[in-house]
């Protein structure tokens, strides 16, 4: 491979910043990436509010992969506090030692080993997620409403339906008792459209192998577990089933603004608040793009050897020069649908809900709000995923998650609208007190799901007539209109850099990820260097 190649980086967001790292580390190619925000990390960003720290949609550091696991700990190594030893921790009561990969020192540049709990608020009640059957469960939900839902599960593995559509998948999983209880109405606050309009799809990259079934098989191996040590590697446990996971000490953002630090400080360039608005074509290879100062209101055209792209599939189908876009092609990447995002940050005295031990100390990290009389559709926890993240240790920090789409309601109310609504939303429900309220903040994010509706079923059509440009590279959500966590985002792009030093012209390998079994327990897909 020659030197002084280039390579073209659309978005610092995980997917951008880990190819960028992957090229300095494995490569003579020069990374440059054009972000249109200031900010690191895409949606895995964290903002700082007054000192109190938001993660936007909330971002567990955990892979079935143990190259993601190794990388990331490689950027941040796990706190602990005595090398060589592993870690004591508190989990729903029980005192458990959680295993170590790999110890680091007690400074601010480390991940926190973090329990995970999360569960449903429904009917003014707390039900663990995933749903067991649990005797709290049994009693909040009745033994009439148990037993409907026991004879609808047996009869979905009796006679299972062809899953023409998400909900065809869940009922397959849970029965159609259980999917009407739990998971019809969020999905659809999540995703605005009924459950029998969503390609099955997204069930099966976001929920995967998690049903009844599995969730009964975990709990009853807990509670005959005789070891009192889980690794936190965990790569045997279904994802949403996890006790533990890595967590940057102040949120996620701190990870990725130190890959883009060594990116930059290895030769490598960043450079903020620039809009792609052409992307320039010549035969089956892109040349160019032409770049937006948003600053300076100017304009420019980069060239490059190598492209990479997290933009969204509609913008940049839309941007293309040099190469005729068929109709076709045009009209399936203007009819892809995408879900924008509202969080409105709420700093508390306390909550008003109560723990089983009667305090208000409450656990979770997510709580999904499945009350159909609200529109918020899951709450964080901040001082549970970092104490870090809030300022005042004494005060609870809330972020209210509204799935909304841009234009619309919600979307258009002011910033103080906005907050007054989710307040009262938030009190409604019993979760807070208007009273103990002492600030509250709103972001908004646009295009932060990709939706599985609309066009996505012709989506096939796009991604062939994309990968014929030999030196594109189409990675991360976005980029792949696929609702994939930070780590598939991360293996796509490690992927697309694989391809590149190899010489490898197939690109199923990059669009694989997040679909085959062996895309999930990977442990290597490259030759990997630690100079850095």
């Amino acid at each position: 491979m020659k030197a002084n190649k280039k390579a073209i980086i659309i978005g610092a967001g995980p997917a951008g910043l880990t190819a960028a790292y992957e090229l300095i580390k494995n490569s003579n190619i020069k990374p440059i990436i054009f972000e249109l925000s200031d900010e690191m990390g895409g949606i895995s960003k964290t903002i700082n509010y007054k000192g109190n720290r938001i993660d936007i949609g909330g971002h567990r550091f955990f892979s079935k992969s143990e190259l993601i696991m190794n990388w990331w700990s490689n950027i941040l190594p796990i706190q602990n506090d005595e090398k060589g030893k592993n870690l004591v921790i508190k989990y729903q009561g029980k005192t458990q030692e959680v295993k170590l990969p790999k110890a680091g020192n007690d400074t601010d540049e480390v991940m926190l080993v973090r329990s995970r709990l999360s569960r449903i608020y429904y009917e003014g009640k707390f039900y663990n997620y995933p749903i067991g059957l649990e005797m709290k469960t049994i009693n909040n939900l009745g033994l009439i409403r148990i037993l409907k839902m026991g004879v609808s599960y047996s009869w979905a593995k009796i006679k299972p339906l062809k899953e023409n559509n998400l909900e065809d998948f869940y009922i397959n999983r849970f029965g159609r008792v259980l999917y009407e209880t739990f998971f019809r109405d969020y999905t659809e606050k999540v995703w605005g459209v009924p459950c029998n309009q969503i390609a099955a799809d997204w069930g099966a990259q976001r929920v995967k192998g998690l049903s009844i079934s599995g969730a009964l098989t975990h709990a009853i191996k807990k509670q005959f577990k005789k070891a009192k040590q889980t690794d936190i590697n965990q790569k045997n446990t279904e994802t949403s089933l996890i006790e533990y996971f890595l967590y940057p000490k102040y949120g996620p953002g701190q990870m990725w603004e130190k890959v883009a630090r060594i990116v930059k400080d290895n030769g490598g360039e960043i450079h903020t608040k620039k809009r792609i608005t052409k992307i320039i074509t010549k035969n089956t290879r892109v040349v160019a793009v032409e770049v937006f100062d948003e600053s300076k209101k100017t304009k420019e055209t980069i060239s490059g050897d190598y492209f990479f792209s997290t933009m969204p599939v509609k913008e940049l189908i839309n941007q293309i020069e040099g190469t005729k876009v068929p109709e076709k092609i045009m009209k399936i990447a203007n009819g892809l649908p995408y879900r924008d995002f509202i969080t409105v940050g709420i700093l508390v005295d306390k909550l008003s809900v109560k723990n089983d031990a009667g305090s208000n100390k409450i656990l979770d990290n997510w709580i999904y709000i499945q009350e159909p009389s609200v529109k918020v559709g899951r709450l964080q926890i901040f001082n549970n995923w970092s104490p870090y993240m809030v300022k005042d240790s004494k005060k609870i920090w809330i972020g209210m998650e509204y799935f909304v789409n841009e234009n619309d309601e919600l979307w258009n109310k002011s910033k103080k609208e906005m907050s007054e609504f989710a307040v009262n939303e938030l009190a409604s429900i019993g979760i807070i007190k208007k009273k103990f309220v002492r600030d509250t903040v709103v972001i908004k994010i646009k295009k932060t799901y990709p939706a599985y509706f609309g066009t996505y079923g012709q989506f096939k059509k796009l991604q062939q007539f994309i990968d014929k440009f030999e030196n594109l590279f189409l990675i991360g959500r976005n980029g792949q209109h696929r609702y994939n966590n930070q780590d598939h985002s991360m293996l796509t792009a490690i992927e697309a850099v694989s391809n590149i030093i190899n010489g490898k012209k197939d690109k199923r390998n990059i669009w694989n990820v997040n679909l085959e079994k062996e895309y999930h327990e990977k442990t290597d897909t490259m030759t990997t260097s630690s100079k850095l």
